[in-house]
């Protein structure tokens, strides 16, 4: 990233470019909007729809709401500190920092053998590719990604397009499909059930483990950091709150035309693609292919954010970690990932439910770190005056998400096991 400071016409604050820091902004909403809607979300969406119906959209507002104070917090005390999680949280509670990079590390490992997975289900679906080659093929091109001389350029960008097309494909098929929007809304508010496992897991799969942090720290390798860039953080994180939960209600709105049209989904797991059904009935062969698409570029940007998210963590263990250091680590991290996909025989869909719920469970283990920071530790965000109707919605939101945790635990590795 280039510093412009000598030109004041065109520097932002911080002596950042506008145009870099625009770029950066950016980058960063579409990589927390496309790392929030996954490959495990669209399968969890198309699991949960079907058993729960429009019940299920109280479950999106709660993982928009929860949504909204986790990337409020972490985004803005990730600015402020000039540090990435891991050493917040070793300055705040020594030695949490470390626990805190291996749960969001495992997490992530589980999550990209889910995203490689739901890459492979995408090129099934869009061009008939045998699921395991699709995988192996889709996580080859992410590395090839990363060993690229201009892989932060490449990242951003790739983002950018495949964020765009995703929503734009899933427009199309919530239009075709015609669902009951008014028994949607409806439902929202007053659910006619609520399942706690199901909102921890799809909390989970939209901003749980690597995901909390993945826009912050973009935002960090970018520079975009410090006081003076707060506002524009802010409106960067409002902004990809408001793609994701639009996405998310779109998606839902989609596949839950097809359940109330009375068309039967399998969702049991035994090499079921719900999501790839939902679109087939709605929309035929089109439909079919466009689910592909939008599965492959959610799973393709969701390999890609967990690997780059995953990878920054390490800097807790070592900090001057070149970013060509970082780059093969992040290539080792999805070679890896690759391998577990390979050997492990839990169907895909199945395997993305699972990680959804486990990466829920990591979600209150960090933000409680940091909310506690934001109250007792000032000194490490230079004294700023954190704003205290953020600091008691941080609270709420760690409470409601321990609680979640506690009564999800058992549903949610049941999932894991088929049971």
């Amino acid at each position: 990233m280039e510093q412009n400071s000598t030109a004041p016409v065109s520097a932002g604050p911080g002596g950042m470019s506008v145009k870099s820091r625009r770029a950066a902004l950016v980058a960063a909403i579409f990589l927390m909007a496309t790392s929030a809607i996954g490959p495990g979300f669209i399968t969890q969406t198309a699991t949960f729809t079907t058993k729960l119906g429009s019940a299920f959209a109280f479950a999106i507002l709660a993982s928009i709401l929860i949504d909204f104070v986790v990337q409020l917090n972490i985004w803005r005390i990730v600015t402020l500190t000039k540090m990435r999680a891991s050493d917040i949280a070793n300055a705040a509670i020594p030695g949490t920092g470390y626990v805190l990079a291996v749960l969001v590390i495992i997490g992530g490992l589980f999550f990209n053998i889910g995203n490689i997975g739901g890459s492979g289900l995408g090129l099934n679906a869009m061009l008939g590719m045998d699921p395991k080659w699709g995988g192996a093929i889709s996580a080859l091109i992410a590395i090839g990604i990363f060993t690229s001389k201009r892989a932060g350029l490449a990242v951003d960008r790739l983002i950018v397009v495949a964020g765009i097309a995703m929503i734009l494909l899933t427009f199309y098929v919530a239009i075709v499909s015609q669902p009951p929007v008014g028994d949607a809304l409806f439902q929202t508010f007053l659910p006619s059930t609520i399942d706690f496992a199901t909102i921890t897991t799809i909390v989970g799969g939209t901003v749980g483990g690597y995901i909390t942090y993945s826009g912050a720290h973009r935002l960090l390798d970018k520079g975009t950091v410090g006081i003076e860039n707060l506002g524009a953080v802010n409106r960067a994180a409002l902004t990809g709150i408001a793609v994701t939960g639009l996405m998310r209600y779109v998606l839902f709105l989609a596949i839950l035309g097809v359940v109330a049209s009375g068309v039967v989904i399998d969702i049991s797991g035994k090499g079921a693609n719900p999501a790839a059904q939902a679109f087939q009935a709605a929309a035929g062969d089109v439909g079919y292919r466009i689910f592909g698409a939008v599965l492959w570029f959610a799973a393709i940007t969701s390999v890609i954010g967990a690997a780059y998210t995953s990878v920054s963590f390490i800097t807790v263990f070592k900090q001057d970690i070149s970013e060509r250091a970082r780059n093969i680590a992040t290539v080792i991290f999805i070679a890896v990932s690759l391998f577990f996909y390979v050997v492990i025989t839990t169907p895909p869909a199945q395997m993305l439910v699972f990680v959804g719920g486990l990466n829920g469970l990591i979600l209150p283990i960090g933000l409680s770190i940091f909310i506690y920071a934001a109250w007792a530790r000032s000194d490490l965000m230079g004294g700023y005056r954190y704003p205290r109707w953020l600091l008691v919605l941080g609270v709420l939101t760690c409470a409601l998400t321990w609680y979640m945790g506690y009564k999800s635990i058992g549903p949610i590795f049941a999932l894991l096991i088929g049971a």
